[in-house]
C-alpha cells in the first residue's frame, strides 16, 4: 500500500480540500471529489443507526442509481439531527456543486462531520464549493488536501492506494478517531479506482470489502449518525478486472485505511486484534470479538498492560452466542493464560509493555472465526471526549 496517494491515485478523479469557513479555526474544512469518466458508477455503505444525518439520506436515495459524478463534503459540522431544515441544505449543497460542474445534483453525494444538532453556515459551504471547483486538481497534493478537509479530531489525514499488475488501481481517504463502532461503514470514507465496473458489480464488492474492514474496527461502541463509505469507478483504465481481483485490492485498500484510524483513535495507546476462532459459527465469533472489544474492564486492563484474561473471559461469557466455559482457551500475545476452564500460566508471562496487542479466543466449538479491531480506553480518550462536543 501507498500512502503517499489517495483519491486522484487513480485516473479519472480530480479533488480538492478548501477553508471555507465552517470551522472556526480556519482549518480545510471542505472536500470536493469528483469523477471524470469516462465511467461513473458509484456504489455506498451507510451507518444503521437509527438516527440518521441528512446528508445520509440524501446520499442514500441518490446512489440508488448507481452513478455519481461528485462526493461533497464537509468536517466542523454534521447537519445531524436538523430536522427537515438540515435536509433542504444537504439537498442545496448538492444543487450548488451540480451547479459549479454542470451535472444534476442527483449525480451528487454529500458528507458531513462534526457536532451534531447544528445547521451548517450554508453562506460559508457555498462559497466554498465553488473555490473548491477553481482548485480541482488530479494530483497527489490534492488528494491529500481532501484527505484533511476531513478531518474532526484525526491527528492526522489517512490515505492509501494500490495498483494491480494489469494496470488499473484503487485510491481513498478515510477520516475517524472516535464514535467508531461501524456496521457497513466507518465515519466517512471516499474509494476510487479507474477499473471498468458496473454500479451492481461496485455495491457487492463494496459490501463484501466493507464486511470484513471497515464493519471490524471498535473503538468506543458508537455507531456513528454519519457513518459513509463511498466508492466511484471512472473506467479510465479501460480494463475490466476479474471479480475476484478487484474485491482482493479492495479489501486490501480497505484494511489499510482501517488499520490507520485504528492507530489514530482517540487517546489510543494500545492497538489490539482480537481472534475468535472455534466458534460455532462466524456470526458467533464476531459477537463475541465485539463484546470483548468493547467491554470496558478489558480495554481499561489492556490500558495498564495487564493481561487479565478473567476480564476476557467474562466478557466472552456475557456475549449473545454459544460459549462452553471448559473448552474455552485465551491467549495474549503468544501465551495460553487459559484453557479447558482453568488457568494454564501466569498472566505476568504475557508481555503487554509493546503497542500492539493481540487476543486469541479459542471456543473449540465449530469452524467459525472473526477478527475485530480495538483499542485501549486510556486517560486521553477520556480527557479528549469530555473536553470536545463530538
Amino acid at each position: 500500500m501507498i500512502r503517499t496517494k489517495g483519491v486522484t491515485g487513480p485516473k479519472g478523479f480530480k479533488a480538492a480540500g478548501v477553508a471555507a469557513g465552517i470551522k472556526d479555526s480556519g482549518a480545510l474544512d471542505l472536500a470536493l471529489v469528483v469523477n471524470e469518466g469516462p465511467g461513473d458508477a458509484a456504489a455506498g455503505v451507510f451507518t444503521t443507526n437509527q438516527v440518521k444525518a441528512a446528508p445520509v439520506l440524501w446520499s442514500q436515495q441518490v446512489i440508488k442509481e448507481r452513478r455519481l459524478a461528485a462526493v461533497v463534503l464537509n468536517s466542523g459540522g454534521a447537519n445531524a439531527c436538523t430536522g427537515p431544515e438540515g435536509f433542504q441544505d444537504t439537498h442545496a449543497t448538492a444543487e450548488k456543486v451540480a451547479e459549479v460542474l454542470g451535472r444534476g445534483a442527483v449525480e451528487v453525494a454529500v458528507c458531513s462531520t462534526g457536532l451534531i444538532g447544528e445547521r451548517l453556515p450554508m453562506d460559508n459551504l457555498k462559497a466554498g464549493v465553488e473555490v473548491a471547483a477553481k482548485e480541482l486538481a488530479d494530483t497527489d497534493e490534492a488528494g491529500l488536501n481532501a484527505a484533511t478537509a476531513v478531518m474532526t479530531t484525526d491527528t492526522h489525514p489517512k490515505q492509501s492506494w494500490a495498483q494491480h499488475p494489469d494496470g488499473w488501481s484503487i485510491g481513498g481517504f478515510v477520516k475517524g478517531a472516535g464514535m467508531l463502532a461501524p456496521n457497513l461503514a466507518t465515519m466517512l470514507s471516499v474509494i476510487t479506482t479507474d477499473a471498468v465496473l458496473d454500479g451492481d458489480a461496485l455495491d457487492a464488492a463494496l459490501r463484501e470489502a466493507t464486511a470484513r474492514t471497515f464493519d471490524r474496527l471498535d473503538v468506543d461502541g458508537g455507531t456513528s449518525t454519519n457513518d459513509t463509505v463511498l466508492l466511484l469507478a471512472s473506467g479510465a483504465s479501460g480494463t475490466a478486472p476479474e471479480r475476484g481481483d478487484f474485491v482482493e485490492l479492495l479489501t486490501a485498500v480497505a484494511a489499510d485505511l482501517v488499520k490507520q484510524l485504528q492507530g489514530d483513535a482517540e487517546g489510543v495507546t494500545k492497538e489490539i486484534s482480537i481472534t475468535v476462532t472455534g466458534a460455532a459459527s462466524d456470526a458467533d465469533a464476531l459477537v463475541i470479538g465485539r463484546t470483548v472489544a468493547e467491554d470496558n474492564l478489558v480495554k481499561t486492563a489492556l490500558f495498564g498492560s495487564d493481561p487479565n484474561w478473567g476480564r476476557i473471559a467474562m466478557a466472552v461469557g456475557r456475549a449473545q452466542a454459544r460459549v462452553d466455559p471448559d473448552k474455552l482457551g485465551i491467549t495474549i500475545n503468544g501465551v495460553a493464560l487459559f484453557a479447558n476452564g482453568r488457568k494454564a500460566a501466569d498472566r505476568s508471562e504475557a508481555d503487554l509493555s509493546e503497542r500492539d496487542i493481540a487476543v486469541v479466543i479459542d471456543l473449540n466449538l465449530g469452524d467459525g472465526g472473526a477478527t475485530v479491531l480495538t483499542t485501549d480506553l486510556s486517560h486521553g480518550y477520556v480527557e479528549e471526549n469530555s473536553a470536545y462536543s463530538s
